[in-house]
């Protein structure tokens, strides 16, 4: 649905001109969500302005349902849908209904057709009670609802959301991530920008990290959390183990460190599968309330990624 070959854009500055998009590619199909991500500065809005149309990059292409965004195809736009943070694609003094109707129109989509499908979409999101109210008297959750609507009021294939559930609470943003996911499940292809990497991690089949202008990773989101998961176990105990059981598993191959009497984290020797069943023995019968492997978070890879040097 959305393909993205190639972008660069430069910027001239008092010092010179500055490359802010350094060749960034990437793709999101039908039903996937595709996390961008990226550290202040990184280029992703310039990237994500570039692929809604809004400026025109220097080099490179954007093809959206076969299209492309920038060389004399403008039906094109027609296919993307975009909410931006802050719900800044919507008219507060305007009614619910009215903004609906009014971005409808935007879109060449028949009054009739358009309250139509303006009703059944606030049906979808629990505000069709509320259509008449102006949008600067709604919750900032309720907002964020009727700004996802306003962009899907032309049935896009194609829908970049910018920082969708950010200053919601948690029953405003469960609701939103609820819609994100059903949007997917139907076959809208969702381009997701936000700085609430959990939200990202749960949300995102894909993931890409941006820095410095370029691509610096792409892949699934599980492999990727995989990928970064240390072989480490956690091991807690119910009561403080003595001295003379912490001195016994400090002799076992591998590392044991020590963070408190009752929390140890043991990283076996690699290729190593019976250590820490040893281990497990040399605990027995104190009571175990944790045993778990390390799982890396999105959170842990964006901090290793962006701060690392060189291309990953």
């Amino acid at each position: 649905m959305l393909e993205v070959t190639g972008l660069i854009k430069r910027f001239r500055s008092r010092t010179g001109v500055v490359e802010a998009v350094r060749g960034v590619s990437f793709s999101v199909k039908a039903g996937e969500v595709l996390a961008f991500l990226g550290p202040n500065g990184a280029g992703k809005t310039t990237t994500i302005k570039m692929t809604a149309g809004l400026i025109r990059p220097d080099q490179g292409a954007v093809m959206i349902n076969g299209l492309d965004l920038h060389h004399r195809q403008s039906a094109a736009v027609q296919h993307i849908g975009a909410v931006l943070e802050g719900s800044r694609n919507l008219y507060w003094r305007l009614t619910i209904l009215e903004n609906l109707l009014y971005w409808g129109s935007m879109r060449r989509i028949p009054y009739r057709q358009a309250r139509l499908r303006a009703m059944d979409l606030l049906e979808q999101v629990g505000l069709s009670d509320r259509a008449k109210n102006t949008v600067q008297t709604l919750s900032r959750g309720m907002q964020q609802k009727v700004a996802l609507c306003q962009a899907l009021m032309h049935r896009p294939c194609v829908l970049l959301l910018d920082e969708p559930t950010l200053g919601l609470d948690f029953e405003s943003s469960e609701g939103i991530k609820n819609m994100v996911r059903q949007l997917a499940a139907d076959g809208t292809a969702i381009l997701l920008t936000t700085h609430q990497l959990d939200v990202a991690e749960e949300l995102s089949n894909r993931v890409a990290i941006v820095r410095g202008g370029q691509l610096i990773l792409e892949g699934h989101t599980k492999a990727v959390l995989q990928h970064y998961s240390r072989s480490s176990y956690a091991i807690v105990t119910e009561t403080p183990l003595p001295s003379a059981i912490l001195a016994r598993i400090s002799e076992l191959p591998g590392k044991v460190q020590v963070i408190s009497s009752q929390r140890l984290q043991y990283v076996p020797l690699e290729g190593d599968t019976e250590t820490l069943y040893r281990l497990l023995d040399l605990l027995k019968p104190y009571p175990l309330l944790q045993v778990g492997r390390h799982q890396a978070d999105l959170a842990e890879v964006f901090q290793q990624v962006v701060n690392s040097e060189g291309d990953i």
